[in-house]
């Protein structure tokens, strides 16, 4: 706590302004003099640090934001697009709404396949300061991972978290502190070294950012922010409703993010297609509320030299969605409702019809993010007779979703570094996943060999044509 309160002091000498991004960073000799600390993990040829401290309002009090930091389930709602696993093991000191200390794990995963997953095992300690202040310090525990594994871990936390200022008016000023340590288990592919370089990747700019829009979303939601919620043709009318489609919403962007980390087994078809950043996995269905079977999820990353608002704004465009999306079989497709989530346009979740045809029911439910540091577009097939349940108020709970979709990143090439105003030069990373359910042998749950190639085959074609149609219409050469 002591060297997170020194951290986070204006002007301390332990900040360094970087020279090339935006932002500071810590001097590493500064910082190890100040704090010695003999139980600090060693350090390896390919050991890199990175650190940052970043400030921002953000639209939700202080005692709420504290609430959501320590349960959780609320922590992973709160920062769908990065953790994608936690879980308090012990709590150490409930110490009521004064401070609290818990032994917590969580895991980190974002943007691709190409880049490995974090995992932590770390004490959580939040204690008010004063009237209007708390802070929330993380720093690794790998104790029980080494046990667990037999080796300590490749990611270390020192003191990180963030100070939280209450402004009396619903908002907060939260200065965010991101500090580990990391020993690359594999080499970071060529495509996002820059990012996590500039520590745009796991910096604390991700973490305000993403925290400042997830809290634009959740009033949204409760209703504390009356952005426009525009029911295009009455299809979403009722609160429960909103309701629904919301948390259905989040659990699908939520899903979607998890299968990015490839946790099945990964399975490389005999194919001249297969291309280096390709990646394929075959994993068990464990959602009791679809059918048995085995999940086929496929995806890549591509650079494309547009930035990476005017791929977003490409693949949002719904005059132009038939060029690209399966789903539409060419044709063009109508958006039936939309719900607003943040300020910035483009940030909403709508409901797609494909195509009209008497046979199809079938619609789209839709979740788009844009910021400064990226967008995302997820989206999945789900049956009009189940939308009609959940925007009428029935158990969303019994609702999943297959998601497929697209993150994209900014400053994915740099050919002579940034321009004259140290803006990074035009371009973007896309990357792409698509996930197909097969159903499993009524008896035992199996499939044959011949049916998972044929599924790999399938998802693996699909990725390759959609890759191959965006390239085509953005006009982008390899």
């Amino acid at each position: 706590m002591n060297e997170m309160v020194e951290l986070l002091k204006l002007n301390n000498p332990i900040w360094i302004e970087s020279p090339c991004y935006e932002g500071c960073f810590i001097h590493r000799e500064v910082h190890d003099k100040l704090f010695p600390n003999q139980y600090r993990p060693s350090k390896s040829p390919t050991t890199r640090f990175e650190s940052s401290k970043v400030c921002g309002i953000v639209p939700m009090n202080a005692i709420e934001l504290i609430q959501n930091f320590l349960d959780p389930i609320k922590w992973m709602n709160m920062f769908p697009t990065i953790v994608t696993k936690a879980r308090t093991i012990e709590v150490l000191d409930s110490g009521n709404m004064g401070g609290s200390i818990q032994l917590m794990y969580e895991k980190l995963h974002i943007l691709s396949p190409l880049l490995e997953a974090r995992d932590y095992f770390f004490i959580r300690y939040c204690r008010k300061l004063d009237q209007t202040t708390w802070i929330m310090v993380d720093v690794s525990y790998d104790l029980i991972k080494e046990i667990q594994s037999g080796e300590p871990s490749h990611a270390w936390k020192f003191p990180s978290g963030c100070a939280i200022r209450d402004m009396d008016n619903g908002e907060s000023m939260v200065t965010w502190i991101e500090h580990v340590q990391v020993d690359e288990k594999m080499q970071v592919h060529h495509i996002f070294r820059n990012l996590l370089i500039g520590y745009e990747t796991y910096g604390a700019k991700r973490w305000i950012i993403t925290l400042q829009r997830m809290s634009e979303r959740y009033n949204v939601e409760v209703g504390a922010t009356c952005f426009t919620r525009d029911d295009l043709k009455g299809v979403v009318n009722d609160p429960e409703g909103l309701d629904n489609v919301m948390q259905i919403s989040l659990r699908m962007v939520k899903r979607f993010c998890e299968i990015l980390s490839m946790t099945g087994n990964l399975v490389y078809p005999t194919s001249s297609q297969l291309n280096s950043e390709d990646r394929i996995s075959i994993r068990k269905n464990e959602e009791f509320t679809q059918k048995k079977g085995f999940i086929v999820t496929a995806s890549t990353s591509i650079w494309l030299p547009h930035s990476f608002q005017t791929v977003f704004n490409f693949l949002k465009d719904d005059n132009t969605r038939c060029q690209w999306d399966v789903l539409t079989v060419g044709n063009n497709v109508t958006e039936l409702a939309r719900i607003n989530t943040g300020s910035i346009p483009g940030n909403n979740i709508t409901i797609i019809q494909p195509y009209v045809s008497k046979e199809n029911n079938i619609l789209v439910l839709q979740e788009s993010g844009i910021d400064e540091i990226g967008a995302f577009l997820i989206y999945a097939p789900i049956d009009a007779p189940t939308v009609n349940l959940i925007i009428n108020g029935g158990d969303a709970k019994k609702v999943t979703t297959l998601p497929s979709g697209f993150i994209i990143s900014p400053y994915g090439h740099y050919s002579l570094g940034r321009d004259n105003n140290g803006n990074a030069q035009n371009g973007s990373i896309l990357t792409i996943a698509f996930q197909i359910l097969i159903i499993g042998h009524p008896n035992d749950n199996s499939i044959s060999q011949k049916e998972q190639k044929s599924a790999v085959t399938s998802v693996h074609t699909l990725l390759s044509s959609t890759v191959l149609k965006i390239k085509t219409i953005l006009d982008c050469s390899d």
